[in-house]
């Protein structure tokens, strides 16, 4: 399967708020996806696969940090890696931008998607009693931090 990655556009819109709508109980509208084009502290990656959209990942980068809002595969094209070569590239371009550390919200029982975060180096570092609704459900608060190098203490 040839998989291209590539930064959101207009013409992608249609396919994404489908793909929402299959996907997610509260899916976010065509507006919220266009409105990601016209702030520039919003970063938002797709993949294309077998000429349409399989996927998507969306940030808020603000300051030094950045929050990943959102990840989906289409149903059709899901256990093929795309989620993680969307999650790399967005923490590439991320970190390009600047932002140093990420963080994310996930349901408790969403297991593959919390492997996969913790593939890309994510850990639990909270929760978020009832942060989700339809179905109500906890959310597992996860960071990607900079790893921090000690050094020993100077003695001179």
């Amino acid at each position: 399967m040839s998989l291209r990655i590539r930064p959101m556009e207009a013409g992608d819109i249609p396919a994404l708020t489908r793909m929402e709508q299959e996907i997610f109980s509260m899916p976010w509208s065509a507006d919220s996806f266009a409105g990601l084009l016209t702030r520039d502290y919003h970063l938002a990656v797709v993949a294309e696969a077998e000429g349409e959209i399989a996927g998507c990942v969306v940030a808020t980068l603000l300051a030094d940090e950045g929050e990943i809002d959102k990840v989906m595969v289409a149903e059709r094209f899901r256990r093929r890696g795309i989620a993680a070569r969307l999650v790399d590239a967005l923490l590439a371009e991320a970190k390009r931008r600047g932002a140093a550390a990420m963080t994310l919200e996930v349901r408790k029982s969403n297991l593959p998607a919390i492997g996969l975060y913790e593939r890309a180096g994510f850990v639990t570092e909270g929760v978020r009693p009832g942060f989700y609704e339809k179905p109500a459900e906890d959310a597992l608060i996860m960071w990607r931090r900079p790893t921090i190098t000690k050094c020993a203490p100077d003695n001179s």
